[in-house]
């Protein structure tokens, strides 16, 4: 398993929508802030969409990462027939052998069963890459279980992020003692739950690797015994400041906190 970036590293800095940074991180930043912290895999997801590059930006891209010998991963949204052959085929033109996907797109949000007629469609087009779904706040972690099963396909599998479940009411044991088998790629998102002051409810926020609620010794553990897990993407729920060049330099800082974390116990990951 190797440890990475992607482009929701550094949200903030690629641009959220309402809160654009004067110049957004591009796709070629990010493989540069990777070469610098020394990881060695790239995610590059639907905040930051390659196929909007032009074909000679992206064959730049994967000709710099091969140089440099960093992996490149992709990554979308809206699980469509269309949309899903689309990023198979951009998967294969950059040397990605992981595909990421978020089911529910803007104004999309397949039943289970349409899911797994997508990926039973486009099953045939994979050859070499891994199809992991993301769970992803609508779906319960055994329904997408379900999904992959039902496909039936060693080349499909899950995107395992870590707090993205609080969203269906699952904590994180639930579900990884459902999808732990499945789990070809890890989002690593540390987070912090804690009751607000007059203890009518509860905050969710984000923190860097190691100084939130996130087990990471433990969940690597239960990864271990199925060998499936391709890649850990550090992702981060960076809470703003005041402005905006605040925000992103303490993204920054929290990339650097949360690497000199995670790569001790990558240091002999299988």
């Amino acid at each position: 398993m190797i440890l990475g970036l992607g482009s929701y590293s550094y949200g903030w800095a690629v641009g959220v929508t309402g809160y654009e940074p004067a110049v957004p991180m591009d796709e070629t930043v990010l493989l540069a802030r990777a070469r610098r912290h020394g990881v060695g895999v790239v995610q590059i997801c639907d905040n930051l969409p390659l196929l909007r590059c032009p074909p000679e930006r992206r064959a730049a891209l994967a000709r710099e990462a091969a140089a440099l010998g960093i992996r490149l991963e992709v990554g979308s949204r809206g699980l469509t027939p269309e949309h899903a052959r689309e990023m198979i085929a951009l998967a294969h033109e950059v040397g990605a052998p992981l595909l990421r996907f978020v089911i529910d797109g803007p104004g999309h949000h397949p039943s289970p069963a349409e899911g797994v007629a997508t990926i039973r469609e486009v099953l045939p087009l994979l050859n070499g890459v891994t199809l992991g779904l993301e769970n992803h706040d609508r779906f319960p972690a055994r329904v997408l279980r379900d999904m992959v099963e039902a496909v039936g396909s060693h080349q499909v599998g899950i995107c395992l992020d870590t707090a993205n479940s609080l969203g269906a009411g699952e904590g994180l044991a639930t579900v990884v003692a459902e999808l732990a088998p499945l789990t070809v790629n890890l989002h690593l998102k540390d987070f912090m739950i804690a009751r607000l002051p007059h203890q009518m409810g509860f905050t969710v926020e984000g923190r860097p690797a190691g100084a939130g609620m996130l087990d990471v010794g433990w969940i690597l553990q239960q990864l271990a015994p199925f060998k499936r897990c391709q890649s850990a993407i550090l992702e981060l729920w960076t809470p703003p400041e005041a402005d905006l060049v605040q925000t992103v330099a303490k993204e920054e800082l929290w990339v650097e906190q949360s690497l000199a974390y995670l790569r001790p116990f990558f240091k002999h990951a299988p």
